[in-house]
């Protein structure tokens, strides 16, 4: 596989966590797609406590009372099988396990370049809920998470808009820009940086608060820091067309707006307090949510 010019890009392993649903089913084209993009290995992550799906929807020949492993190993013949039809070079390494969804897709992805799930699944990724699958792979790996929403790959197909957009608040988003510049040379698309800062407010209370001339100081500071980041991953990467703007007035809908137009969106989330992992913030949890495309979020120390 031929490298766009620039920083030489991770390839490894690509895991996709599959439950036999039809958003899961959506992930896994994605996987493939992803895992060829670069040039690493699938791993298919099953369980039979993930196959609550009815397995005839698997096997036209099976009894409905076959046993959970049973069901779920047809559920990983089949996946491979689909994936081995969109590449049939692709290395493909399936994995059963009868572990709980969040700590083995954890434990498997801990050193994946990418780890894939779905959000509709029945085995677990019902929608991106408070306490869902999803939100808490989110909350909690250390490897960046693509969320494929929706239950069709067929917007994200070659019809796509070769676009990859990333939200920038400040310098601590350094490692999500990057994936963005790297994402954007393996597709050889455009990439637009989104700078999405709230302008400062300052509210009343019994509390002293910084004056408003020190909230706007802070803010231009961490802009300029941005500002000075993403200039020299352009230089870096220098093949890329970037377009940059700027918004100053509710950064979720911007992003989920101009998620329109885009193949990816990629977000930063940092990680504050170890006990509990990273905080998901607003813009992330509408991302999630709403985005008109697959979401990628990169962990931040």
């Amino acid at each position: 596989m031929t490298r766009p010019a620039g920083k030489p890009l991770r390839d490894g392993r690509v895991v996709v966590g599959l439950d036999g649903s039809d958003s899961a089913w959506a992930a896994l084209d994605r996987a493939v797609a992803e895992a060829r993009r670069r040039d690493a290995t699938l791993e298919i992550v099953h369980a039979w406590p993930w196959a609550r799906t009815d397995p005839l929807a698997f096997d036209p020949d099976s009894e409905p009372r076959r046993p959970g492993v049973e069901i779920a190993r047809t559920v990983l013949r089949l996946a491979m099988s689909r994936a081995q039809e969109q590449d049939p070079q692709l290395r493909i390494v399936p994995t059963l396990t009868a572990q709980d969804a969040v700590p083995e897709l954890l434990r498997i992805g801990e050193d994946a370049s990418l780890i894939v799930i779905g959000t509709r699944g029945l085995g677990g990724f019902t929608g991106l809920l408070l306490g869902s699958v999803g939100l808490r792979l989110a909350a909690h790996t250390r490897r960046p998470l693509l969320v494929v929403r929706g239950g069709s790959t067929r917007a994200y197909g070659p019809e796509g808009h070769g676009k990859v957009l990333v939200g920038v608040e400040s310098g601590a988003d350094a490692a999500a820009a990057r994936f963005a510049f790297e994402e954007a040379a393996r597709r050889r698309a455009r990439l637009r940086v989104l700078y999405a800062w709230p302008k400062p407010r300052v509210f009343a209370g019994d509390h002293a608060l910084p004056a408003r001339e020190v909230v706007a100081l802070r803010a231009e500071r961490e802009q300029t820091v941005a500002y000075g980041m993403v200039a020299g991953l352009r230089e870096e990467f220098g093949q890329i067309r970037v377009r940059e703007h700027t918004t100053h007035s509710a950064p979720a809908q911007a992003l989920v707006e101009a998620s329109r137009a885009a193949d990816v969106l990629v977000l930063a989330v940092h990680r504050r307090t170890p006990r509990l992992g990273m905080q998901l913030g607003p813009v992330t949890h509408a991302a999630l949510h709403h985005a008109h495309c697959p979401v990628v979020l990169v962990p931040v120390e």
